[in-house]
């Protein structure tokens, strides 16, 4: 497959920078109830629109993760932080914003023993509790591969289980920290057999050194876990310190996959330059229940 030039982005890249009220009452709420989001620590390239739309994905457990992942703008090194309270904030700024579908993620916290669960299921609690009308995503990490942990955010009942593969299988090492493509696979097989009514999610980013090949085959290991919902993105260099961008794809390749995807039986598969996993992640969903 040619190779974009990587001098410059292409201009299916560019993204319109709005600032609007919608975009700045969001971000004096989430300045005043102190919590994280991961459109502002991860740079996501949709922010603008998002905010602007009044939608956001809340991140928990601090902003510093445990690992240091080399596509992830995400801070790392040793949390600090712990906070009980954080759940019913998150719920609390979900019902000021009028969600109807609320997304929720961390960072890694390997340093705590469940790697987080509980925060995770006291925020689903609290959200549902608050707003029984709305669906809650969770965007979890691998914990470890801790069976335990992830029975604890399943016995909430979120509507949406995601966790990320990120890449394909030859190239998960060298990208994630920690994280192995395997145990990721596994963690979604599980998700479905603790849990059959609960669909699940996950999600790669394309230009990091993938063959077409390895994208259709990771679309196979995802569907063989019975994974109902995937997104695929282009993959945006945060600084010079992360992984280079190896390959632009064009929307007319991320069009192919998701036709891949769809033939394959995903019930929706989001796929664009600009993709996020929480990317119109209500509409997604939507989506997939009316398939």
């Amino acid at each position: 497959m040619a190779t974009q030039s990587m001098e410059r982005k292409p201009d299916w890249l560019k993204t319109k920078l709005t600032s609007g009220e919608s975009y700045k009452d969001l971000k004096n709420m989430m300045r005043n109830k102190t919590l994280h989001t991961v459109c502002e620590e991860a740079k996501c390239p949709n922010i603008h629109e998002c905010w602007a739309n009044r939608t956001a994905t809340f991140m928990i457990l601090g902003d510093i993760c445990t690992r240091a992942c080399r596509f992830c703008a995400v801070k790392s090194g040793l949390p600090t932080e712990l906070d009980l309270q954080e759940p019913e904030r998150v719920a609390e700024a979900a019902e000021q914003m009028g969600l109807r579908h609320v997304v929720v993620t961390s960072v890694a916290r390997d340093d705590l023993k469940d790697g987080g669960a509980s925060i995770f299921a006291a925020t689903i609690t609290a959200i549902r509790e608050r707003m029984p009308l709305s669906g809650v995503e969770v965007l979890i990490p691998d914990f470890q591969g801790d069976e335990e942990s992830l029975r604890i955010v399943l016995e909430a009942k979120p509507h949406i289980l995601n966790h990320n593969v990120e890449t394909v299988e030859r190239l998960s090492d060298r990208v994630r920290a920690r994280a192995k493509y395997r145990r990721s696979i596994e963690l979604l097989d599980r998700s479905k057999r603790i849990a059959p009514s609960i669909p699940t999610k996950s999600s790669i980013m394309l230009g990091v050194g993938e063959e077409w090949n390895e994208i259709l085959q990771t679309m196979d290991d995802l569907r063989a876990v019975d994974c109902s919902i995937m997104t695929i993105g282009q993959y945006l260099q945060p600084s010079p310190q992360h992984l280079p961008v190896s390959q632009y794809y064009t929307p007319d390749q991320f069009a192919e996959l998701k036709a891949e995807g769809m033939k394959r039986g995903f019930k929706h598969v989001e796929s664009g330059p600009l993709v996020r996993s929480s990317y119109h992640a209500h509409d997604q969903v939507k989506s997939a229940q009316q398939s």
